[in-house]
């Protein structure tokens, strides 16, 4: 899964959201320099708002697709997983991941993080908490159990947990991560509460992008979005998101790792 997000780049990239303005400020503010690592980095998304912040930004992701769409957006992109990449001697002044870091061995990437880092810089992971309306999860949770019976997703369906604790367990397997590798401070958890208004067009074309449709055949793509579009039509054609952007990060400590 992935890396199957590269099968529409451009949906992808116009669809899925920014990051908050404020997070990507203090993380800059927060780090020694302006050389900044993308872990993940996708079509460039969160690389293109941190080189509107004035850093040089280099991405890594493991799918050449994506890394193509984000080269012809200006951003320089290298294609490996961040375990297999090689930094070549290079460091850099932050390491960043938008969305992508559940995708990264938490102990390893960390350790591979902090031997990329100069002193005093900034791992940063961050991510989207969100929950559609309920009608809305509702139908999706319906129609994606019809079409994808066996998928291990729908056992997340089903647990009925609040998104909120779910991220809270994705990070705090992060946070464990940053600790284990012995080279960070203290992890801190950053939150920034902010909303989107999505019509039913605009939310039916972020939808495809995720992970649990982008390997999903077309035929049972079009029967959930189908759901999806019928639910939003009767709340009365969209919807406001409230969604939560939560980052784990810590600054590197000592000095440079050999």
């Amino acid at each position: 899964m992935a890396e199957s997000f590269g099968v529409n780049p451009e949906r992808y990239d116009q669809a899925r959201p920014h990051y908050p303005d404020a997070l990507v400020e203090r993380i800059v503010a927060a780090s020694p320099g302006p050389d900044v690592l993308d872990v993940g980095c996708g079509t460039g998304i969160e690389a293109r708002q941190f080189q509107a912040a004035g850093c040089a930004v280099l991405g890594v992701d493991p799918d050449a697709r994506m890394a193509e769409f984000a080269r012809r957006t200006g951003v320089e992109v290298e294609v490996a997983t961040f375990e297999a990449w090689d930094p070549a001697g290079r460091t850099f002044d932050a390491v960043v991941a938008g969305q992508a870091w559940h995708w990264v061995d938490p102990v390893a990437g960390a350790a591979k993080a902090a031997r990329v880092l100069r002193p005093g810089g900034r791992l940063a992971v961050f991510a989207h908490v969100f929950e559609p309306p309920p009608p809305v999860a509702e139908a999706f949770a319906a129609a994606y159990r019809r079409v994808a019976p066996d998928s291990p997703l729908n056992l997340h369906a089903r647990s009925a947990k609040p998104a909120q604790d779910v991220y809270q367990t994705m990070f705090a397997t992060a946070v464990d991560g940053i600790r284990q590798s012995g080279e960070f401070g203290e992890p801190e958890q950053w939150r920034f509460d902010w909303e989107q208004r999505y019509t039913r067009e605009e939310w039916l074309n972020l939808l495809p992008t995720t992970g649990a449709l982008t390997l999903l055949p077309p035929d049972e793509l079009t029967e959930v979005l189908d759901a999806v579009g019928t639910a939003i039509d009767e709340i009365g054609g969209g919807f406001t998101m409230a969604y939560t952007t939560l980052a784990a990060t810590a600054a590197r400590s000592g000095a440079a790792v050999e």
